[in-house]
């Protein structure tokens, strides 16, 4: 690390292993990484890797019922606020890859959560997607709590997802205490 930067950057956690991260929900895959993911580097390109963990914290929120259906019916649904990804390892085309995903914190508003991209070929984590997304009101487009219902269904999907290890949040970004 240059030195420069070493007292401005933020430590994550431990990065998992790929058998910690597997023994998580898997959401999305596998998917066998065809040649039109390829980029000019030889490597499958940035916007897969979010597409394919953006659709694993799509699933997620789909299993707590935040489905078109909540959307129509309450008039409420989640924007995400932030996201941060970070590459850990190359994935080729012709590689098996899947995803996995755990909450990792909420309040009364607002859910963090996270994708792990797994490349099951070379059995190495290769991306995280970390995401914060706002519990809205879909008319006023304003911040509102969750409802008793949905509440539980967070809760009930921490516990699910709840693991002997720490997320390796980013840092910046995350539930916010209010003053």
């Amino acid at each position: 690390m240059n030195d420069r930067y070493s007292g401005s950057m933020t430590i994550p956690a431990e990065i998992p292993s790929y058998l910690q991260v597997v023994a998580l929900p898997r959401e999305c895959g596998p998917v066998l990484v065809p040649s039109a993911y390829e980029d000019e580097n030889g490597h499958m390109n940035i916007r897969h890797y979010f597409d394919l963990e953006a659709q694993a914290i799509a699933e997620v929120f789909d299993r707590m019922g935040i489905t078109d259906d909540y959307r129509a019916t309450r008039g409420q649904g989640f924007f995400t606020a932030e996201h941060h990804i970070r590459y850990y390892a190359e994935v080729h085309v012709g590689d098996r890859v899947s995803v996995h995903a755990r909450l990792v914190a909420r309040s009364d508003k607002v859910v963090h959560a996270m994708a792990f991209l797994v490349d099951d070929t070379t059995e190495r984590l290769a991306s995280t997607l970390e995401v914060t997304a706002t519990h809205v009101d879909l008319t006023s487009r304003r911040v509102v709590p969750f409802a008793d219902d949905v509440a539980e269904a967070v809760d009930r999907e921490l516990a699910r997802t709840d693991v002997d290890w720490p997320a390796p949040v980013c840092g910046a970004m995350g539930i916010r205490a209010r003053a």
